[in-house]
This record gives structure tokens, sequence and C-alpha cells, in this order.
């Protein structure tokens, strides 16, 4: 006879278990009548056997239900958004470069709708534009029907198991402009019967994947006896919940069973990371919680082994530094390009990332990967597929920390993003010109130089084990907005940013930082410029225009510069030049031992006048832009100091240091030191 497990529970009803006073487990069958509705239910963390099966169970229905409804939702919206494109092109008698920009925006933005990966949409829409305006005028075709048929035989191609469902679609949009003219109704008999209206109607008022779950989850009417403290927020801290109400505490909920695990997702979690992956681009995508700074150290943990050697430019972010400490890893830095004139670091260029994997050669040693940082801290752009291709030919990675720029490659006038690039490891800051909350971003891997399960593991060692789903569900929120206002999110951002740097160019004594300053470089963020005032030194001002931008706040910042110039029209300029520049001194730095070295080395404390050529032993950085000024083993400089202290007399935020008022550093105890 089989044993059973016996447990005593309250007779209210469970969302896991029939009302009883008692119940026995003995080969429950796993059917959707031992989930009865009730007015309240209890929850626990855990996720035993029992839960995975039910959960199990639960979703494999979900699934078969909703098959049909996603697969004619799929050809609803691809519909939807060819009959626009062909609209457009009404009363037109040729194709030209010109006129079919605007239908080939509603082609890509049907296609990702209709769940086709990023860079397959853009080769497909670069082969429908080429073939398009070679066409020429066909006697008794018009355009429109020109380039329906161009998107038909390409899309056959592109999706060769789809056909049947392409000859309905195309021949839906065939009777509909012989039965209905100009009607915006679409209407094509499917298998599952259902209308493009109800499809777009379904589409918009869906919630993300987490989302859904979260909200679903916070909705129940529970009695919870799980973290967080507040429960809930039923013991929500009354000042918080003054300032930003009861719901965002609801909302605060932890790793429960239906909302996923983040080291091992299978249920929302894994559909919202997928959809991120192909929207974006990637082979897979990782949401993080540790913000851009869990992603960098993630990826030179998994690409590089204790004691290898990672290149990488001088002005990379902390993050970078604290995975060197972490991991043993060598450094071999690329002192990068630097404008003196404007005192701007810039990126590195493909030349000088083959020049140090030549030096690394001669040496009898070969990089474990590149790390380059694209886009910078103003905006500046480096060639990374030039990069990534000198690298893959040697089987090297490249990793792009590229936190300012996860909205690259979503605007015809916003640069190339680096997994379209040929990145194998991109690090995006979600939170910066997106809309995911601060401290949410995402890592993506593409291609296979880079093993995935390692990426996994390196994850799990580096990111909370209590991962906030506030943080991640506001990483799906933002794919979703970006997604379902795919080529026209950014049109009002970009266009204002413009109107504003015309406008600021015009200010006496204020010049604005362009591409053209920089030769070297391919691209500058037309979102992120550089503002440099000749009256107030050589430290330049970055704006940052992202989506939440208002005009209002374009006017006030134009007036704000204007008032300043106006004010300080009349003063020496000369003392300017006296103060030192800023970030080329890092490009004089000279590393005595690495960084983990110096991190674990003993350490006492001088006075900064005694600190002059000693090796320092803390990572002292000027935050933002987050680029350390002294990095653990590197010997301190006289250009070095006056530079921090400037930066201190002027009001700068400087973290790492051990004493805040810079008037003593820590050094590394050596024989010489």
């Amino acid at each position: 006879m089989e044993a059973s497990a016996t447990a005593q529970f309250s007779t209210v009803p469970s969302r896991h278990f029939p009302p009883s006073s008692s119940l026995s487990i003995h080969k429950v069958p796993l059917t959707s009548s031992i989930f009865p509705r009730s007015s309240s239910s209890w929850t626990c963390a855990a996720g035993n056997s029992f839960t995975r099966q039910v959960r199990g169970a639960i979703n494999s229905k979900s699934r078969r239900e909703m098959r049909g409804v996603v697969r004619a939702e799929m050809f609803g919206q691809l519909t939807s958004g060819l009959e626009t494109a062909w609209n457009k092109l009404k009363g037109e008698e040729v194709l030209t470069k010109e006129n079919i920009v605007e239908p080939m925006r509603d082609v890509t933005r049907a296609l990702l709708e209709a769940d086709v990966s990023l860079p397959v949409v853009r080769r497909f829409v670069q082969v429908v534009s080429d073939q398009a305006v070679d066409t020429g005028v066909v006697p008794g075709v018009r355009p429109d029907e020109q380039l329906v048929k161009i998107v038909h035989d390409e899309l056959v191609k592109l999706m060769g198991e789809e056909v049947s469902e392409l000859q309905r679609l195309y021949a839906a949009l065939g009777n509909k402009s012989e039965r209905k003219g100009d009607s915006k109704i679409v209407e094509f008999d499917t298998t599952d019967n259902l209308t493009h209206n109800d499809s777009h109607e379904f589409k918009h008022n869906r919630l993300p994947p987490l989302v859904s779950a979260l909200k679903a989850s916070a909705e129940e009417d529970a009695a919870s006896f799980h973290f967080p403290g507040h429960n809930r927020g039923q013991a929500a801290p009354s000042s918080l919940a003054h300032l930003i109400g009861s719901r965002p505490f609801l909302h605060d909920l932890p790793e429960l069973p239906e909302l996923d695990n983040l080291f091992a997702p299978e249920g929302p979690i894994l559909e919202a990371q997928k959809q991120a992956a192909k929207l974006f681009g990637a082979s897979e995508t990782w949401f993080l919680v540790g913000g851009s700074t869990c992603g960098v150290q993630a990826a030179i943990m998994t690409t590089c082994l204790p004691g290898d050697v990672l290149i990488l430019p001088r002005n990379c972010h902390i993050s970078a530094i604290s995975a060197m400490v972490l991991t043993g890893v060598v450094p071999k830095y690329i002192f990068p390009e630097y404008a003196t004139e404007w005192d701007i670091a810039c990126g590195i260029t493909p030349s000088q990332v083959e020049e140090a994997i030549e030096e690394l050669e001669m040496e009898g040693l070969k990089p474990a990967a590149v790390l380059v940082v694209s886009p910078s801290y103003h905006g500046i752009c480096s060639d990374v597929g030039a990069i990534t291709e000198l690298c893959h030919k040697k089987k090297i990675p490249v990793i792009v920390d590229e936190a300012h720029g996860a909205h690259f490659g979503f605007h015809q006038e916003l640069p190339i993003s680096a997994l379209a690039q040929g990145a194998d490891i991109v690090v995006q800051s979600t939170h910066k010109v997106l809309c995911s909350l601060t401290q949410s971003s995402m890592l993506h891997q593409s291609g296979t130089l880079v093993d995935r399960e390692r990426i996994c593991r390196c994850l799990q060692t580096l990111q909370s084990s209590s991962p906030s789903y506030l943080l991640l569900a506001s990483l799906d929120a933002a794919r979703a907005q970006l997604s379902d206002n795919l080529g026209i999110v950014f049109d009002e951002s970009i266009e204002l940013a413009v109107e504003t740097i015309s406008t600021i160019k015009e200010i006496p004594g204020v010049s604005v930082i362009n591409i053209s300053n920089f030769p070297k470089f391919c691209a500058i963020d037309p979102l992120d410029f550089g503002v440099v005032c000749e009256l107030v030194g050589t430290q330049s001002i970055t704006f940052a225009f992202n989506l939440g931008t208002k005009r209002e706040h374009a006017s006030r910042l134009v007036s704000g510069l204007k008032c300043v110039a106006e004010r300080h029209s009349d003063n020496d300029k000369s003392s300017a030049n006296e103060v030192s520049r800023g970030f080329g001194i890092i490009n004089c730095m000279q590393m005595v031992l690495s960084p983990r070295d110096a991190f674990f080395a003993p350490k006492r404390k001088v006075s900064i006048e005694d600190s002059l050529g000693k090796i320092c032993g803390e990572l002292i950085c000027p935050y933002p832009p987050g680029i350390p000024v002294m990095i653990p083993g590197e010997l301190i400089t006289e250009s070095a100091l006056k530079y921090l202290l400037n930066l201190k007399g002027n009001g700068v935020a400087i973290t790492g240091p051990s004493d805040h008022l810079l008037s003593s550093i820590l050094v590394c105890e050596t024989n010489s030191n």
C-alpha cells in the first residue's frame, strides 16, 4: 500500500486545495476540478513538486487555448500593417526612394508585430526597398500593386512554412480592395475565425507577460505568509506610503510560483525575455536587477578566467574595474582618443584594438575578450562593427557596454546598435533613455562564441537572490512600450532635440558638440548632446533627451543657458585656460599592480601631499559619469591630484575614497612604497 501524507489546514477554501479541514495528498489527479474559485486564498513562496505539477498542468492548458488566438492575431497584425503601406502609395505613378519610406516603415512594424526578429526584418526591408526602386514604371500595374507583389514574394521566402496563410492573407487584401474600396475594415477568413479588428483590440488591451502575471498575483485576495514584511502594503511605512501610495507595495512581491524564477525561468519571465530578445535582435536576453554594473561584471566574468588579459579602454565604467578585482583579470588598457579642445575622452578605434592585440601576441598572450564602451557618456560611438570583425577573425569575443544606447537602431536618425554590428555580449541600461525603473537593465547575447550557460551561472552569482519584481516588470513594460510604437516612438524626442540644439547654437559663447568634432568616430547620439561654454572653464555639460522630455523642459533649458551666457558675457575668459584639462590625465596613468592585487594589498593612509608617486590603493571616481580617475594599482600623478581637487572644489561628487574630503589617500604598502 502506498503511503500518503496528511496536512491540517483551516476550512477556508484555497486556490491550491479544496475546502476541507484536512487534505490527504495521494496521487492527486491534476484536473481543473480541484481548483475551485474562491474569495480568499493561502499563498506561500515555496515551489514544491506538487505546486510545479499543478502549474505545469495549468500552463499547458493555457497554451492550448491560446495557440489559435495568437496565430490569428499574428496574421491580423501583418494584414493591417501591409494595408496601411499600400494606402500610402495610392495616387503615385512610380515607386521611388522617397515615396516608399513611409510604406516600408509600416511593413517593418507589421513584421515585428508578427514576431519576426529585428535583424531579419532589417534585411527583408532592405531587399524589398532595393527591388521596389529598381522596378520603374510597369504598364497597367499601379505602384501599390507592385509593392504588394514584391513583399509577397519575399515573405514567402522568409516564412516558407506559412505559405498557405500568406495566400489567404493576400487574397484578403485583394478582395478587400475590390469589395470595400478605401474602407478601413479588414476581414479575412482563417481557421480561427478572428478578424483583424478583433486581434488589433486584443493586442492593445493585453498586458506584457510579466506585467500581467504581477497584476494577477497582486489582485488575489490572499492571506500571505511570505516576505516582504510589509505584507502587500498592510504594514507599509506611512511616510513612504504617503509619498508614493500603497499600490507599489501591493505589487512588491517575492518569487511566487506564478511569478516565475529569474534564475530558472519557465513562465512569464522567460516569455518576457524572449520577446525582448526578438525586439533587440539578440540570440538570448537576460533581465538585470543590479543595473548595467551587474551586466558588465557578468560579461567579463563569463569571458575571462583569473589571470586572463582583457583589452578595454582606460575610460571604462567603474563596473569593469570592480569586475577585474572580483575575477583577477589583468587589464590591457587602451588610452582613448582625447579631444583636448573639448576636454572629452572619446571611444577607441579599430586600429587601437588591433595594435593592442598585436602587442599581446608579441608577448605570447591572447586577450580573452575586448570590452568596448559605446556610446560614451557624451554619446560618441565607436566603430563596433569594424572592431568586432577584426576580433572575430581571431576568435576573440567582443563585449559592448552600451549602457547609454538601449534605444539605438529604433529610429533612422539613431546610430546602429552593437547587436546589429555583431557584438557577442551587449549590456544596456534600459532605464536611461528607455523607460524602465532605475537599476533595471538587460544583457543580450548574440552568436555562439560565448557560452550561454556560463552567462547564466555568472548572473546567478552576481544578482540578488531576491530580485524586485517591480524592476523586472518595468523591463517587460519598457519593451512593450517600444515594440507597440515601433519606428515612431522617438519621433518627437529627436525632433525636439534637433530644434533645441539649433537654438542653443545661436547663444553667444556656447558651442554644441557634433560628430564633425570627432572625425575618427562613426556616429553620435542625437538625444545625448554636450554643451561647452567658453565662459566657465573646460568642463562640458551633457544633456540627455528622452521619451519623457517635453517642449517646456527644452524651453527652460535654453532660457537657463541664455541667462548664464548673458550674466558672464563680460568676464575675463583667459582664466578658463588656467584650469588643468580633465580626462586627458587618464592617458598618463601607469599601472604597477593589477586591480585585484592592489585591492587586497596591505595599505596605509597618507596625506594628499605625500601620496604623489605612490601606488593608489583605492578607486577614486567622479560620479557621474562613473569613469575612474585613479584605479587601485596605478601610480598617483600630480595632474591626477590637481584634477580631483579641482573637481572637489567645484562641488563634484567623488566616490570611492575612504576620506571623502580628499585630505588623505590610501596607498599600497610595497617594498618601494
